[in-house]
């Protein structure tokens, strides 16, 4: 069945659209009103991603409000790590925390790949919803983390600004955090592949804390990894093609190499120039960004002006997607979302003529 509204697929082909597709990282979140109520219902946060009735509504939520060229299925990064039995909750005001965080062999060793069918069905479950909901008027995202970005949080135990305890695993034990690192691969692969064949139209790996590595080791700890788990993806579903965003937070320095990874677009956080993101990667990729989510907190006529020059730094031609650099804060109006949306499409179409 074809997809009524397909700006995002066709813009991460590269193909040209009417107007540049806008969706936004963390939609569905706690900026909403209507997602504080159902984050209430579900008692935590946890109970919420694993209740596909409640996941579903609150993906659809922002779709509802805004005329987003995309929705994303309601989950989290660490989905994989709690499947692998780490404990995982999240603590209030302090973010994910994991009973049994991995500071061994014996624990590297004993984790076991979980079967999505077994362990992930909520998420399945959720995405069938969704898009029985849809029905096909825009396209659903399905993503996952990085094994680099999983493990930081796995060895670390919970959130940190530098994660030292993975670095330090990087630096005097790195074949132990290879072993690690390929056990999520293949989690992730089985992971987004039970995600595809539920019905997600795009995948996404969110690379947040790549841009922690060193120039030298990103490539080696983080990429390679992205890189086999594209190369496992089963991308071709009922003769259309399933399109690869890859997002390295903090990752505007590897852009030529990122290109190289088979992916089909880059993320790009808002401390990148995406004209030269562009010049960079050439035609070989589409970009994903990246005006900086603190710009969502300005004047209605500050952010319009905002789009318009983000949006001329990109030019002319396909292959743009426009979002935030990150996460949409969640303290932001809804009715600023609303007005940047609404400036996208009208002041984008000049640019595909």
């Amino acid at each position: 069945m074809t997809i009524k509204n397909d700006r995002l697929i066709r813009a991460l082909l590269r193909q040209p659209v009417d107007a540049t597709p806008v969706w936004i990282m963390r939609q569905a979140g706690r900026y909403l009103p209507e997602y504080r109520q159902v984050r209430k219902q579900a008692g935590n946060f946890l109970n919420l991603c694993k209740t596909p009735e409640l996941a579903c509504e609150v993906t659809l939520q922002p779709i509802r409000r805004f005329p987003l060229d995309a929705a994303i299925i309601f989950s989290d990064i660490l989905t994989i790590p709690e499947a692998m039995g780490l404990g995982l909750h999240f603590a209030e005001g302090e973010g994910p925390v994991f009973a049994h965080p991995l500071r061994d062999h014996t624990a590297i060793d004993k984790l076991i790949i979980p079967n999505p069918a077994e362990a992930l069905t909520y998420v399945t479950d959720a995405i069938k919803l969704v898009k029985h909901e849809l029905a096909e008027q825009i396209p659903l995202i399905g993503f996952a983390g990085s094994p680099w970005t999983l493990a930081c949080y796995m060895i670390e135990g919970h959130g940190s600004k530098n994660f030292a305890l993975p670095k330090k695993m990087l630096y005097n034990e790195p074949t132990l955090l290879h072993k690690l690192l390929t056990k999520l691969s293949k989690a992730t692969i089985l992971y987004l592949n039970a995600q595809i064949a539920a019905g997600v139209d795009v995948v996404m790996l969110f690379d947040t804390w790549g841009g922690l590595l060193g120039y030298n080791e990103y490539p080696q700890f983080s990429l390679h990894y992205m890189q086999e788990i594209i190369k496992g993806l089963n991308v071709s579903q009922s003769g259309k093609k399933i399109p690869v965003i890859l997002f390295t937070k903090g990752g505007g320095q590897w852009l030529p190499i990122i290109a190289n990874s088979g992916c089909d677009a880059i993320g790009l956080d808002w401390t990148t120039n995406i004209t030269l993101a562009r010049q960079q990667v050439g035609g070989s990729v589409a970009l994903q960004g990246n005006l900086d989510p603190c710009l969502l907190y300005a004047k209605p006529d500050k952010i319009v002006t905002e789009v318009q020059e983000l949006l001329a730094a990109f030019g002319k031609g396909p292959g743009h997607i426009f979002n935030l650099g990150h996460g949409i804060n969640p303290d932001v109006d809804p009715e600023c979302v609303s007005v940047l949306v609404d400036a996208v499409h009208t002041y984008s179409k000049v640019y595909h003529p």
